[in-house]
């Protein structure tokens, strides 16, 4: 019971859109607010404030956003805009003339003070207290790790360099304190995000700084190296294939099938035909990514690829589909998703005077790609059919589970059905005998 000095603490309504990326933003704005004595709640009605992180990459992201915006207006009075299509304010403002606050992404300092104005804290040191690690939007067991905000690119399709700014790396340092207090914190897995990984720390010349009394280099290599070595699984998302990841490739086979540093990479190759790429301002020579591929698998035996990739580009003619379709047979990608293309607002491919893919067309190739790949997968995965795999448990309950291989991230991937005699529990990491396969998940008995 609140004493005659105490008040009750304002309570913030939180709404996340968008990619892992702009979830660690939500994560950080929450453990600002939380620091401060803010509560948290699921409702709208009662709340003294709604936060909305919006994405503003794809049409349809911006429609999903505005009308969590409308859903959340309708129940308060007092909403806070940020992230990607904050950076639109004006398409805001017009369909939501009445929203408090508008700030774009990573603007924290400007969000956390839009709450300020709308719900000052009530500061209070017993409910003002937060974990070392932060709050977190994932389960205990995993977490995203985001090491730079921005991207140096230009790719035609995207406004993500508009939205976000140019590549700014954080210190390797600062990096390696979080991922620690993570793994503390109980964290079996690290996901590794940022618009472009394998470009950290070019922006600051591979700068050095200190953790735990040693020297650091701010190096795509040698952050890879030292996460491994904190004691948890390591996956890296979002992985442009510069010659140096080649390097990071012979890292993960040297860490070998018990290692930290999952032979895994999330690599977006967006599409095949040199031509599409080339309009995509993309790197074209995919006959030499493929070798490159090759050459992985050789290092790395182990190694699982996933991938997106745009069907329907404009000027995407069928020669070009049925090309990345040929080179979709080749590489035999573990793990494949497609998007068919959306204009962008602002972004440079609704300007180069290349035809538009009709929605027929871009469909008919979207289910001719997804059902390429699904017999890749398929096949892939009975080949597991015997093995003995190390699996991290999502669930648990009577009678087994559901868990990852180490080729698996979480929500994008495949998952193992888990039998089981004893108790599993969300976070262990046991050893599964496959048992059966299917076109994307497979099923087993913990052994």
């Amino acid at each position: 019971m609140l004493n005659e000095t105490q008040k009750a603490a304002p309570r913030i309504s939180f709404v996340s859109l968008g990619c892992p990326k702009a979830l660690v933003d939500s994560e950080r704005i929450i453990t600002r607010l939380r620091a401060e004595g803010y509560e948290l709640t699921k409702s709208h009605d009662g709340a003294d404030a709604v936060v909305v992180n919006t994405c503003g990459f794809l049409d349809s992201a911006k429609a999903e956003s505005l009308e969590a915006i409308r859903a959340a207006m309708a129940e308060n009075g007092k909403v806070i805009v940020t992230g990607c299509m904050g950076a639109e304010p004006d398409a805001i403002r017009a369909a939501h003339p009445g929203v408090f606050s508008i700030t774009g992404p990573q603007a924290y300092d400007s969000v956390v003070a839009a709450v300020h104005e709308a719900a000052p804290p009530s500061h209070d040191p017993f409910i003002s207290l937060v974990p070392d690690q932060g709050i977190k939007l994932t389960p205990r067991h995993y977490a995203y790790l985001k090491i730079s905000e921005g991207c140096n690119n230009s790719c035609s399709f995207c406004i993500i360099p508009k939205l976000r700014g140019k590549l700014v790396s954080r210190p390797a340092g600062d990096v390696l304190r979080e991922a620690e207090k993570l793994v503390k914190a109980g964290v079996k897995e690290l996901l590794v995000i940022s618009q472009d990984t394998s470009a950290y720390g070019l922006d600051i010349k591979y700068a050095t700084s200190r953790f735990a009394d040693r020297t650091v280099r701010a190096k795509f290599l040698d952050l890879s190296r030292d996460l491994a070595s904190l004691g948890a699984w390591v996956r890296l998302h979002y992985v442009y294939p510069y010659p140096h990841v080649d390097e990071v490739v012979e890292l993960m086979a040297e860490s070998g099938r018990s290692g930290n540093l999952l032979p895994y990479l999330d690599i977006p190759f967006q599409h095949a035909s040199p031509r599409v790429l080339a309009n995509m301002r993309r790197p074209g020579n995919q006959e030499k990514t493929a070798e490159r591929v090759r050459k992985w698998r050789e290092i790395c035996p182990d190694l699982a690829i996933r991938s997106t990739f745009i069907v329907g580009f404009p000027g995407e003619t069928e020669a070009d589909f049925e090309l990345l379709l040929d080179w979709l047979g080749e590489a035999r990608l573990e793990r494949v998703g497609a998007f068919k293309y959306e204009p962008v607002a602002g972004a440079r491919s609704n300007d180069l005077g290349l035809p538009e893919v009709p929605d027929e067309v871009k469909e008919h190739r979207y289910k001719r790609f997804m059902e390429k790949q699904q017999a890749i997968s398929a096949a892939i995965l009975r080949g597991k059919v015997g093995a003995r795999l190390p699996v991290i448990v999502d669930e648990a309950f009577a009678g087994g589970g559901k868990g990852r291989t180490r080729a698996d991230a979480p929500e994008i991937d495949g998952s193992v059905q888990i039998a089981s005699r004893r108790p599993l529990r969300q976070g262990d990491i046991i050893t599964v005998k496959i048992e059966t396969s299917d076109a994307y998940d497979l099923q087993g008995i913990a052994v």
